[in-house]
């Protein structure tokens, strides 16, 4: 009888049969043996594979073919390789639906950028340049004198010349606006902010016991009159303001705006948190409300939607010293410091002008990300033409609440209005993140499914959800 093998069987794995002469071609046969054996428990996730030239010796074939049975095997999702370590059976693969995000405001890959060899180099000189265990450890909230510096170059195109002793480095600009309203309002004060607004200041007034009122904006942007008169009614501690590429709206407010509320913070004496995290993503904006009024505004850059949202880093512009003390003292209870590492890595890339470099491939991809909402979503598309978002306003027959549902059931997320909301009303519309989604083909197909869903009318069901 013809033998294959001309070793016996208990030197074999227990898992692998003989090999048969008319079994068809010999790495197939390693590879089914592996797919019955891990399909009865024979093999288990984790175990480890014999190398493949001891197999081939084992079982008396050349190594080609074992090398494309695992070859085989893998192809199956049978096999991990592991490096030096050898080749193990893979842990089940469990088969998912990706969703294409179209919920939360990241930046976009950037065009042109590698980051992965910016990220590697940057760390590389972080760690040339800095002591290891001043990067571990704990630091005075506030930012180095280096970060700080840092700080000032970043926000020069929006204010040229600033003084980085007036600057605050912090964890991400949430942390920024809790610290604020902690340090400049009392419990049961009034925040005003517009009809639609960043969801994470509604977090933060609800946990801090502050009452967030609307005040009416039109298509600018708050109006002035409205603001005056919810000053001298409700005598609010703060009124915060989100000016460029408004978030959720995506309104850029004209720099006659912008003047006037900075005259109305001065005439009622109050603070203005002015959260600004898109200005070096749009076109050409407006000067900042606090160039304007320097007295009266706080002004907050965070990196994580230009750059990247794992820096954790956000500048904090605030002129008045005792402020700034009661501000800082306000982010040390909850928050010590920005993570000295990330902070670090943001400067290095902010001094050596990597961060421009990475900021200019978001903006450009950003742009292109815009051109292709408005080809797909047609009359629809009420964006920029820049920045992160698109606020969709939705036909009578839908309401924002159906279609996110009716969108996630195919697979897409989106945000509601009502996630945005400060009083008790909300638009009838949707806000549409252009960056989450990593490649262009899938949020193009994400759009183009959104589309198709706006162009239907719901189906009767829809009205009934809840």
């Amino acid at each position: 009888m013809s033998q294959l093998m001309s070793i016996q069987d208990q030197d074999l794995p227990t898992w692998l049969p003989r090999l048969s002469a008319h079994g068809g071609p010999r790495f197939l046969q390693i590879a089914d043996a592996l797919q019955a054996a891990v399909a009865d428990g024979s093999l288990k996730p984790g175990d480890r594979l014999p190398p493949q030239r001891q197999l081939a010796t084992q079982l008396d074939v050349d190594l080609t073919t074992v090398t494309r049975a695992y070859d085989e095997a893998r192809r199956r999702n049978l096999l991990e390789g592991r490096g030096a370590r050898g080749t193990y059976v893979a842990a089940p693969k469990v088969e998912l639906t990706a969703i294409l995000d179209l919920s939360m405001n990241t930046p976009p890959p950037p065009d042109g950028v590698d980051f992965d060899d910016m990220l590697k180099q940057g760390l590389s000189q972080v760690l040339m340049r800095a002591d290891s265990e001043l990067l571990m450890t704990y630091h005075l909230a506030g930012g180095s004198d280096s970060d700080r510096k840092a700080g000032a170059k970043w926000l020069a195109p929006m204010f040229g010349h600033l003084d980085a002793q007036q600057l605050v480095v912090c964890p991400g600009a949430q942390a920024a606006i809790a610290a604020l309203i902690l340090a400049l309002t009392e419990p049961g004060d009034v925040i005003l902010a517009e009809p639609a607004s960043y969801p994470g200041l509604r977090s933060a007034a609800n946990q801090f016991g502050r009452r967030l009122i609307a005040v009416e904006a039109d298509q600018h942007g708050m109006a002035p009159d409205k603001l005056e008169q919810a000053c001298r009614r409700h005598k609010p501690g703060l009124v915060f303001l989100n000016p460029t590429l408004q978030n959720p709206t995506a309104v850029t407010m004209p720099e006659r705006r912008r003047k006037e509320l900075a005259g109305v913070a001065q005439r009622c004496n109050v603070r203005i948190v002015e959260d600004d995290p898109y200005w070096l993503l749009a076109d050409a904006p407006p000067p900042p409300i606090a160039t304007f009024a320097p007295e009266q505004v706080v002004y907050i850059s965070t990196l994580s939607k230009c750059l990247t949202p794992g820096l954790r880093v956000a500048f904090v512009l605030i002129r008045d010293p005792q402020e700034r003390e009661r501000f800082l003292a306000a982010l040390r209870s909850f928050a010590l410091m920005a993570a000295p590492l990330t902070a670090s890595l943001a400067t290095q890339w902010i001094l050596d002008g990597s961060a421009d470099g990475l900021m200019k491939g978001i903006r450009n991809e950003a742009r292109l990300r815009h051109r292709m909402a408005r080809d797909i979503l047609a009359g629809r598309y009420s964006g920029a033409g820049d920045g992160l978002h698109v606020w969709l306003e939705l036909p009578a027959y839908w309401s924002a609440t159906q279609l996110a549902r009716a969108a996630a059931s195919e697979g897409i997320a989106v945000t509601p209005a009502e996630a945005f909301a400060t009083g008790s009303e909300s638009a009838n519309a949707i806000r549409i993140s252009l960056g989450n989604i990593k490649e262009r083909d899938r949020l193009q197909a994400g759009l183009q499914r959104l589309s198709h869903l706006l162009a239907r009318r719901p189906e009767p069901f829809s009205a009934a959800v809840v």
